[in-house]
């Protein structure tokens, strides 16, 4: 009987891990509307001088392509003011690649929506059979064993990450995307030189953080819940 609980509680929490991740990612990368990471990071990476752009028109292109991720807009297209003259700030190359990107995120977001739902049937289900004694250990534990997980594979990202970040980001791009359309060539290519890959390290740590940071809250919170179950049952 406990056995199949576990059966249902672990893959539940297993699922939640992974919606609490796929919101990391949204939360890190839209969190905040005014871009203040993106401008920070620029400045940090020299992008207006790279690109002899104003910060006001490299804004207003991450603003644009932003949009055109999350599906607010249907072209990635905007002409500005870049390199002295007036032109489309994305070229082709940048047009279908980004395409892709914006499929590989949304498409993320709808896979998240499912799991949610099948992580609260198991967990449901789960609950229902620990009964209301049992439920607050059933879920404690279960979320524990999903949480060693995770942090065991996060250590072993972050030690690739630290050795060689490159490597990683590239498998990473053969892993996700079924063309070559990623590898730019910073002499041609503006986009590149806005989102250089010191900028993607940047992202992933503070993605990293805050995913760590969630885990470790909703652990904190299941464990309290625990205590005070055990408290209750022994007056």
């Amino acid at each position: 009987m406990k056995g199949f609980n576990k059966i249902l509680a672990i893959p539940g929490m297993f699922l939640l891990v992974i919606v609490l991740l796929t919101t990391s990612f949204q939360i890190v990368i839209y969190g905040d509307p005014s871009c203040k990471f993106y401008e920070k990071e620029y400045e940090k990476y020299q992008v207006t001088a790279s690109l002899h752009m104003s910060m006001e028109d490299v804004m207003e292109v991450t603003d644009h392509m932003m949009d055109y991720l999350i599906g607010k807009e249907e072209n990635l297209s905007i002409v500005t003011n870049v390199d002295g003259c007036e032109q489309d700030f994305f070229n082709e190359q940048d047009r279908l690649h980004m395409a892709d990107v914006k499929n590989l995120f949304l498409g993320g977001l709808k896979l998240r929506n499912v799991f949610l739902m099948l992580g609260i049937a198991f967990l449901m289900l789960a609950g229902v059979r620990a009964g209301k004694k049992g439920m607050s250990r059933e879920f404690f534990e279960s979320y524990s064993i999903a949480l060693g997980v995770f942090l065991g594979l996060i250590l072993f990202l972050g030690v690739a990450f630290a050795i060689d970040f490159t490597a990683c980001f590239t498998i990473f791009h053969k892993i996700f995307f079924t063309n070559d359309l990623w590898l730019f060539d910073p002499s041609v290519d503006y986009m590149i030189r806005m989102l250089p890959e010191g900028f993607f390290s940047d992202m992933v740590l503070r993605i990293g953080a805050v995913f760590v940071g969630v885990l470790v809250f909703v652990w904190v919170i299941l464990y309290l819940w625990r205590r005070h179950s055990i408290n209750k049952h022994r007056l």
